[in-house]
């Protein structure tokens, strides 16, 4: 499995960032991101109502429900952005994906030998506990990414 750095915070953005590198084709990444059935086999339970910006649904972890979710952005097969309302100081997802939600987007790259990704997720300066969700998030992306990197080069 291809040895990635791990998440980075800004503070000074209220954001997290991780860029990592994939054994697989730029096609196989945009797949594992974007379509729910493949979501869901390295991240959380993915439901949506389309694939395009403004499809719907929600995202479902154990032990920590169903999380409200909005595709924001789609510039096939470069970026994907979604929101999900998920402030953890509140006690869990928000209904509204108003207060307390945060963007993710996913950029992809292909690159020599694979696919570059990059996370960026924003909006944390909105959540009740800024600090404490972004250390939270900053492991999150640790543990779901390096989750997708072994799906995709153990099926490449």
């Amino acid at each position: 499995m291809t040895d990635n750095e791990a998440s980075v915070v800004d503070e000074s953005t209220f954001s997290v960032r991780r860029t990592i590198r994939i054994a697989a084709s730029l096609d196989k990444v945009w797949q594992a991101v974007t379509e729910p059935e493949y979501i869901s086999r390295w991240f959380g339970q993915t439901v949506l109502d389309g694939a395009g910006v403004g499809a719907t649904g929600t995202m479902t972890f154990p032990d920590y429900g169903s999380i409200p979710l909005r595709v924001e952005a789609r510039d096939e097969p470069n970026l994907i952005a979604y929101r999900w309302g998920n402030d953890d100081a509140l006690g869990g997802p928000t209904a509204d994906l108003e207060g307390g939600s945060t963007v993710f987007t996913f950029t992809l790259e292909e690159v020599a030998g694979g696919t570059q990704l990059t996370v960026f997720e924003t909006g944390f300066d909105n959540t009740s506990d800024p600090i404490a969700n972004l250390e939270s998030h900053r492991t999150g992306w640790d543990e779901e990414l390096d989750k997708l990197v072994a799906l995709l080069e153990g099926a490449s």
